[in-house]
């Protein structure tokens, strides 16, 4: 397999005076993250020697799921007998040999996920203390791991992923709710398959690089309860089906928790992270020559509000030289939420730059990239976008008002019409978004 883009060109010796060389790095350190994540280089030097004795079974789910199983496959070459199903995206398949590899719907799940979760389960069902099970999982594990528990319907858990998803609630708070209606989340995949030996490896795409919200934690112990799960319910003001308010209040949804002697085989191996990601990119500004500051790998909240911060941090580095000195490239990463009031097509990273460019309203010298690491922010197949200080005025040439098209949510149809989408396709991994802002020095403008 190889990886989902060419990575030839140079990533040095930019003209960052240049508006066109500012965007063809921006893009260079975007593709440069997603690198970083790829399961061809970041799995393979986690994995364990193939055992000798007992069956080897490989489940997973996520978008990089598929790419997970691949990269396995080659690692251990065609001499290591094992079998076993993942779950991925649609469009995010790779050829495996051996494994097999499903698809489904995602944000929102459907009935082939429920299938090939069904088939997941059936792979690990009457294993032996002598088998090891290698459970590979990333980001959009959570819709494409489904499995409800009754009376709980699909339709039921349709429902409730989108109420979530437009709620405004994190990523956190959303899978606490979905672990405690699976038969599968909150460590209760990995429970069964006892008494096999499991071992996870995660690529993750959550804030914190917690085990138990990547894809809702299939093999983690979950301290959190059904009724926390009501609470966050109560809180967004989310009027789920009775079935599954039924299955809470029972308490007919508990996960596997802390001290649980099915899990005491499992241990879980982090082997991608933002923060990998973004060390990659700052490495390509030094050897540009231009500093980078790594603000966080994990930042949550309104995605406008983020905005506004990174705006007038932006803006006091041109002005006072702080907290750091231009030129100099701002990077982060995590999970901003957006809570849906308009009827526009958008994603959380076209919503940050929607926002942050309304914020500088033009100012001079300021440039943002900002994109999901697998390629799809929010539902469609466009990773983010970019913003230059001309963005506004482009827009308004083309009768478009940035404040209506905020308003609306409609980031993506507003970065399409001025051409400044990015689009990079199935990128076969998932570290969350990256985002940058180069600041550059006022005296040169």
């Amino acid at each position: 397999m190889t990886p989902p883009f060419d990575f030839s060109e140079k990533t040095t010796g930019y003209d960052l005076s240049s508006p066109d060389e500012i965007r063809h790095f921006l893009d260079v350190l975007f593709r440069t993250a997603i690198k970083a994540a790829d399961p061809v280089f970041c799995l393979p030097p986690h994995l364990p020697i193939p055992p000798v004795n007992g069956k080897i079974i490989v489940i997973g789910a996520g978008k990089a799921a598929a790419a997970m199983a691949s990269a396995l496959e080659q690692h251990w070459g065609d001499q290591t007998d094992l079998s076993g199903v993942v779950v991925t995206r649609y469009g995010h398949e790779v050829p495996t040999r051996k494994i097999r590899v499903m698809s489904a719907s995602h944000p929102v799940p459907d009935d082939a996920g429920l299938t090939a979760t069904r088939e997941i389960c059936n792979a690990v069902q009457n294993l032996s203390a002598d088998d090891l099970v290698i459970c590979l999982i990333s980001g959009g594990g959570s819709a494409l791991l489904v499995n409800p528990i009754a009376p709980i319907t699909l339709d039921d858990k349709q429902a409730l992923n989108r109420d979530l998803l437009k709620s405004g609630a994190s990523i956190s708070e959303m899978n606490c709710v979905r672990r405690h209606i699976s038969q599968v989340k909150g460590g209760k995949l990995a429970a069964l398959c006892h008494p096999a030996t499991v071992m996870m490896y995660a690529i993750s795409d959550v804030p914190g690089d917690n085990f138990l919200d990547i894809a809702s934690g299939p093999a983690t112990a979950d301290p959190t309860t059904c009724n926390d799960a009501l609470a966050i319910l109560q809180h967004y003001n989310i009027n789920a089906a009775p079935s599954v308010l039924s299955v809470l209040r029972s308490g007919g949804g508990e996960t596997i928790k802390p001290g649980d002697a099915r899990l005491h085989n499992v241990t879980c191996h982090m082997v991608a992270t933002p923060q990998m990601a973004l060390e990659a990119a700052a490495k390509i500004c030094a050897d540009q020559g231009i500093t980078a500051h790594i603000l966080g790998d994990s930042i949550e909240g309104e995605a406008r509000d983020v905005a506004r911060v990174m705006a007038g941090m932006a803006r006091q580095i041109q002005k006072y030289g702080q907290p750091f000195q231009a030129p100099c490239i701002l990077l982060s990463g995590g999970e901003t939420t957006v809570t849906i009031r308009g009827k526009g097509r958008g994603g959380r990273n076209v919503e940050f730059l929607m926002a942050l460019a309304n914020t500088l309203n033009g100012q001079p010298g300021i440039y943002a990239i900002a994109g999901d690491t697998d390629g799809i922010d929010g539902i469609e197949e466009i990773a983010g976008a970019m913003i230059t200080p001309d963005t506004i005025a482009r827009a308004r040439q083309k009768n478009i008002n940035i404040k209506d098209q905020l308003a609306d949510n409609n980031g993506h149809g507003f970065f399409e019409t001025l051409g400044d989408q990015i689009i990079t396709g199935p990128t076969l991994t998932n570290v969350n978004d990256f985002r940058a802002i180069l600041v550059t020095d006022p005296t040169t403008l």
